[in-house]
C-alpha cells in the first residue's frame, strides 16, 4: 500500500536549513496497524503529513497504491486523499455549530455524492461509533470522547482504505481515550489500515508494528506480537 525510499524533508528559514526527515525508508502493507512514535521535534508529524498528502517531500520516493506521489498534481492528490484516506486529529476539527450528521457528511459533500446516496453511508458511520442517539445534536455540545467518535465516523464515511490518526487521544481522559483506541482496533480487525502517530505508550500498544523516529530518522521498526487476555492487549 505504502512504500517510501530515502524520504527527506528540509525547511529553509533565512538561510538556515532544518532537516525534518532524513532518508526515511519503509513499506506498509494493507491491513497493518502501525504506530509512529518519537519525541517532540523528531519528525513524526512531518512524516504523517507527507504520507497523507498534506505536504510533499524535498527528496526521495513515496509510492501510494502503486502511484508515485511526485507525479501527481495538487488536484489529483486532493482526489486521492478524499477517496482513499480518512483522518482523525487530536483537536477533532469539527464544525461546532453543525450537527453530528452534518459533520460526518462533509467528505461526501466534497466528493459531490448525490443526496440520496449519502444518507445511508452517514447513518451507518455514526452507528458504527455508537452515536445514533446523538445524530442531530450540535457537535459543540458533545463531550471530548463523543467528539472524537464523530471524527472517526467522518473518517470512515467514504470507506477509505487507510486511516491516519494524529494523537487521537491527546485531548481525552483515559476512559474516553481507551474507547477511541478500541474503536480503532475494531476497524483494523475489519481490514482497515491504520497509521497512528502518538507519544503515548498505551495507545501504541494497540498497534501490530512500531516505528520510532528520532532526529528525522527511523531509529527502530519492530513487529509487535500480542495476545488477548481478559479483554486487554499484552506484549508477548
Amino acid at each position: 500500500m505504502i512504500e517510501v525510499s530515502k524520504l527527506s524533508k528540509d525547511y529553509r528559514d533565512d538561510g538556515t536549513v532544518t532537516h525534518a526527515l532524513r532518508d526515511v525508508s519503509f513499506s506498509i502493507k494493507p491491513g497493518e496497524f502501525v504506530a509512529i512514535m518519537g519525541p517532540s521535534g523528531s519528525g513524526k508529524s512531518t512524516l504523517l503529513h507527507i504520507l497523507s498528502f498534506l505536504d510533499r517531500p524535498t527528496r526521495g520516493i513515496y509510492t501510494f497504491l502503486g502511484n508515485d506521489m511526485q507525479t501527481l498534481v495538487d488536484h489529483e492528490l486532493a482526489y486521492t486523499r478524499n477517496k482513499e484516506m480518512g483522518f482523525i486529529f487530536q483537536s477533532f476539527n469539527l464544525l461546532s455549530r453543525a450537527s453530528v450528521y452534518e459533520n460526518v457528511e462533509l467528505p461526501l459533500l466534497y466528493a459531490h455524492m448525490p443526496v440520496g446516496d449519502r444518507r445511508h453511508l452517514v447513518e451507518a458511520a455514526i452507528e458504527s461509533v455508537g452515536l445514533s442517539d446523538k445524530i442531530l445534536v450540535e457537535a459543540g455540545k458533545l463531550s471530548g470522547g463523543q467528539k472524537q467518535r464523530v471524527a472517526i465516523a467522518r473518517a470512515l464515511v467514504n470507506k477509505p482504505q487507510i486511516i491516519f490518526a494524529d494523537e487521537p487521544t491527546g485531548n481525552l481522559d483515559s476512559h474516553s481515550g481507551a474507547q477511541v483506541m478500541e474503536i480503532l482496533q475494531k476497524l483494523n480487525d475489519e481490514g482497515h489500515t491504520i497509521i497512528l502517530v502518538t507519544h503515548e505508550t498505551y495507545t501504541a500498544e494497540f498497534a501490530d508494528r512500531l516505528i520510532k523516529i528520532r532526529d528525522g530518522m527511523v531509529e527502530s521498526d519492530i513487529r509487535i506480537e500480542k495476545r488477548r487476555h481478559g479483554g486487554k492487549d499484552f506484549f508477548k
